[in-house]
């Protein structure tokens, strides 16, 4: 007989929480009738940290996928009303991303859907068991502190 595995145990714990995060706030974005994909809620979330807008290319950097996929997130969204193209002041052949007012309301909207899914999935905690999660997630998010101060989001 094998010894159990708690690695393999938390690991397979933590897709199946992944999995269901999912779901839930999959749900909740459905119920707000946004039609907005999680991937494009993603793409506005990340849109709205810039101070201006980003290329795309470094759109696809910060959303760690191909160019291909942050155009097609863009395409649907331009035609949604919630981004535009606009060129860039100092390289007409760039392009940049910018929300709309409809984006940034969108973006509000998101906000409540998260914060709802959250409240979903977290209600079995108490406070005390929240702080703790926070602080381990920091932990497995950030890595171990190399004492070159710790990394933020």
């Amino acid at each position: 007989m094998t010894a159990p595995d708690p690695d393999g145990l938390l690991a397979e714990q933590l897709l199946r929480l992944t999995r269901r995060v999912h779901r839930i706030q999959k749900r909740h974005l459905e119920h707000r009738d946004l039609g907005i994909t999680p991937a494009q809620s993603r793409l506005l979330r990340t849109l709205a940290h810039w101070g201006s807008p980003p290329r795309m290319a470094d759109l696809a950097e910060r959303l760690e996928v191909v160019p291909r996929a942050v155009t097609t997130l863009v395409d649907g969204l331009e035609t949604a009303g919630k981004v535009r193209r606009v060129p860039d002041p100092a390289n007409r052949r760039v392009i940049r991303i910018e929300l709309t007012d409809d984006g940034r309301a969108t973006l509000r909207e998101l906000r409540g859907a998260r914060r709802s899914a959250a409240e979903e999935i977290l209600a079995p905690l108490t406070d005390e068991q929240r702080a703790v999660l926070g602080g381990l997630l920091d932990t497995l998010i950030d890595g171990p502190d190399t004492g070159e101060g710790r990394r933020t989001a």
